[in-house]
């Protein structure tokens, strides 16, 4: 053992004079890898056995997708996105308090790691902790819970575990307590809007609370979920306790939305989309990209999208549900038309705007300030480019505005002036002078403001831009998720929300051929002609 660093010698040495397991086990554990394999390959036959047996404990101590594929012995698949449903796991079996909320498609591993795996490790990790699972049937909670409890029972000497022989109930089972402690942890399982009077978790798991798209689709069961969520199954945290949603998306107001409506700044959101929709996918794909190429392929998922058709797969394999339909605009004049960044690159265009469209008017649909950008080939095919719109201060909303303008090389910055907007002109103005200050706009010259004020009724502004809409001359450039439900959703005779409004304003200014400084084709009708 001469050649052995000097820790590495103290620890064969001590291994083989004093096989105790905690001193083995302490200083075996600090070792990096290849310290560890060098060990093991010096050790003696028995000790090496040992060795194996406590390189198994510190992979399953790792993640629950490392203890899977020990108990599994490899069948248990593992995937990036299941790495990261692992590491929440990991975050709140050290003690971390979070509210986490992973959107994922169907047929993609996330219920067997959240609510069989996931529940399994974490009770090994904390045996004295108790974790709360609810889906939408009691029926299928249990069969998640039955796994658990089946799981400690084959494999208890390997987990280090044992079930409570008084309480192993599927629904509702005990673990022993461990050495020198009387608390016992355990697990209790329940349909959505089942009793969980006198029961209480650290960890609770709540995965697809609704059965399907009907009972999505029900305004009265998303209700009930609804309240019982926030008076049943939230009241049960223990002190510091995490909550774990996951589902597919089958409704905007599903509970995901609902929670995401009412108190997104709790929440950590992990969105994992079949098909990557942006740059900023948490996984680093690129868009287009599939989320377990392995299993379903960029091919597989198309096909997959064809044959379920746009909603199903917006809602189901997006994580974007798409509300039914209004009065104006039509999905498919959005969603066969879009266009990805790549596909833009080779486009010219010969204008480029920018819409704001102030909050105000009252009702909750003017909450928002409307900031939305875009440009027009020589073709007359218009472009919408980007949806900056927020609950923005009067100062911020001009910045914005700004920046998108520089951004977007635009030529001119429409206000409506309907309410406030003398105000929102000045702040645009103002704006751009502060940016001039900061060197932010590059030398540019500030584009020309074009107030416009709606004295039309909208359905007169809407009408037109929706039917260009139909003719397939207007693409989105990526996804607007926000936008696209507000024109989709939208009603002749209700309020029109903001972004909806600006990218009205943006369309009429950039679809008008007298308005452009290159002529394209007229509109025979002239229906583009005081819209205003």
């Amino acid at each position: 053992m001469a050649e052995l660093p000097c820790r590495l010698r103290a620890l064969m040495t001590t291994a083989v004079r004093d096989l105790t397991e905690d001193a083995l086990t302490v200083r075996y554990r600090s070792l990096p890898a290849d310290e560890r394999r060098t060990v093991a390959r010096l050790a003696t036959p028995d000790l090496r056995l040992r060795l194996a047996h406590l390189e198994r404990q510190m992979a399953m101590d790792r993640s629950p997708g490392a203890m899977a594929t020990v108990i599994t012995e490899g069948r248990e698949k593992q995937a990036p996105h299941l790495d990261m449903i692992d590491g929440v796991f990991q975050r709140i079996a050290a003690g971390e308090r979070m509210q986490v909320m992973i959107t994922c498609p169907p047929r993609h591993g996330k219920s067997q790691r959240a609510s069989r795996w996931g529940p399994l490790w974490y009770l090994r990790r904390n045996p004295t902790e108790r974790v709360m699972l609810a889906s939408y049937g009691a029926e299928l909670a249990d069969d998640h819970g039955r796994w658990v409890r089946d799981q400690l029972r084959a494999h208890h000497d390997l987990l280090g575990v044992r079930l409570d022989p008084g309480s192993h109930a599927a629904n509702r089972f005990d673990l022993e307590a461990p050495r020198g402690s009387s608390i016992r942890g355990g697990m209790v399982t329940a349909g959505v809007g089942g009793s969980l009077t006198g029961k209480g978790f650290s960890l609770g798991v709540i995965d697809d609370p609704f059965k399907g798209s009907d009972d999505a689709g029900s305004p009265a069961q998303r209700q009930r979920v609804w309240d019982w969520y926030r008076s049943v199954f939230y009241t049960r945290r223990a002190p510091g306790a995490s909550i774990v949603l996951i589902n597919t998306r089958w409704h905007e107001d599903d509970l995901s939305g609902r929670i995401l409506e009412t108190e997104p700044e709790n929440w950590t959101l992990i969105d994992l989309p079949a098909l990557s929709l942006s740059d900023t996918d948490p996984l680093g794909r690129a868009p287009g990209e599939a989320l377990w190429p392995e299993q379903y392929d960029e091919e597989e998922l198309l096909r997959t999208k064809k044959a379920v058709g746009e909603r199903v797969w917006w809602a189901l394999y997006q994580q974007q549900p798409r509300p039914l339909e209004g009065g104006t605009w039509s999905w498919s004049w959005i969603t066969d038309n879009r266009l990805t960044r790549e596909q833009f690159r080779g486009i010219d265009l010969v204008r480029t705007a920018v819409a704001l469209d102030p909050s105000g008017g009252g009702g909750t649909a003017n909450d928002e300030s409307g900031i939305v950008g875009g440009g027009r080939d020589a073709n007359g095919h218009c472009y919408l480019l980007a949806d900056r719109s927020g609950k923005h201060s009067a100062d911020e909303r001009g910045r914005q505005t700004c920046l998108l303008a520089i951004e977007l090389h635009a030529d001119a910055i429409i206000v409506e002036t309907n309410y406030g907007g003398d105000m929102a002109r000045q702040n645009v103005v103002q704006a751009w002078q502060q940016l001039e200050r900061e060197g932010a706009t590059s030398g540019a010259l500030m584009p020309r403001i074009i107030s416009v004020n709606a004295k039309q009724g909208k359905r007169l502004r809407a009408e037109p831009i929706a039917q260009i809409y139909e003719q397939a001359t207007v693409h989105h450039v990526g996804e607007f998720q926000k936008l696209e439900t507000q024109m989709v959703t939208w009603v002749p005779g209700m309020d029109s929300p903001d972004r909806m409004d600006a990218a009205v304003h943006l369309l009429t200014e950039l679809a008008d051929p007298a308005a452009a400084p290159v002529a394209a084709t007229a509109y025979g009708d002239q229906r583009l002609r005081g819209r205003r």
